[in-house]
């Protein structure tokens, strides 16, 4: 991998994952960045990158000397490092614990209960006090109520990261079906995915995406 500027952003990423979280991410944010596309088994899991990630896991960056992994923590990342972007309210605006919330109810709860109602994982009844999303169905009862405020986005009238981040995991809910279709979901994910750094993000995920099925 190429040595990279302290300042420059670098974005290890697969687009065939939740590298496209931070990818949007990126976009909104309108900084310049490199990025390195990683294959499943091979690059994702060589020396070079675990140095990076241990994990083996793709979405990474590197910042000013930092690495990031996580989708939720990239984009909590970049829109602090790049305040200028407006993608979250300053630490004395009382909405910051309100983008908090939602930014990390959706790495966490969501995600959780998500993944494991899609292998059929779920905790019992009896023992869903010992799981930290409790039950499926009141996760998707509270993400609803979060998309469902006075304005369009999670902060009211104002976009921030965590509606990149809880709009990534609502659009990917309902394209495989791991969340019911409720009207506020799809109206929610219909306004976030006509923005402009939407549609560029998923344009160059998608374009990686064809030439590497076109090389095969």
């Amino acid at each position: 991998m190429i040595q990279a500027a302290d300042d420059e952003i670098v974005f290890y990423t697969n687009p065939m994952s939740r590298g496209r979280i931070a990818r949007w991410m990126l976009e909104e944010v309108g900084q310049p960045y490199r990025t390195v596309v990683l294959d499943y088994g091979t690059t994702m899991k060589a020396p070079d990158y675990l140095a990076i990630n241990p994990m083996g896991k793709v979405p990474a960056i590197t910042h000013r000397g930092v690495t990031v992994t996580e989708g939720a923590a990239v984009c909590a990342y970049l829109a602090d490092a790049f305040p200028e972007a407006g993608l979250a309210p300053a630490l004395d605006d009382p909405r910051r614990g309100t983008y908090y919330r939602w930014l990390f109810f959706a790495a966490g709860p969501v995600e959780a209960s998500v993944s494991a109602k899609a292998l059929g994982l779920l905790a019992p009844a009896d023992k869903a006090g010992m799981v930290g999303y409790g039950t499926y169905e009141n996760v998707v009862d509270a993400l609803e109520a979060a998309v469902s405020g006075d304005g369009p986005w999670i902060l009211g009238d104002r976009f921030s990261a965590a509606d990149v981040y809880v709009g990534s995991q609502i659009g990917w809910g309902l394209q495989f079906k791991t969340l019911p279709e409720r009207e506020a979901f799809k109206a929610y994910a219909g306004r976030l995915f006509q923005r402009e750094a939407s549609i560029r993000a998923s344009g160059l995920d998608d374009a990686l995406i064809a030439a590497a099925n076109a090389g095969s």
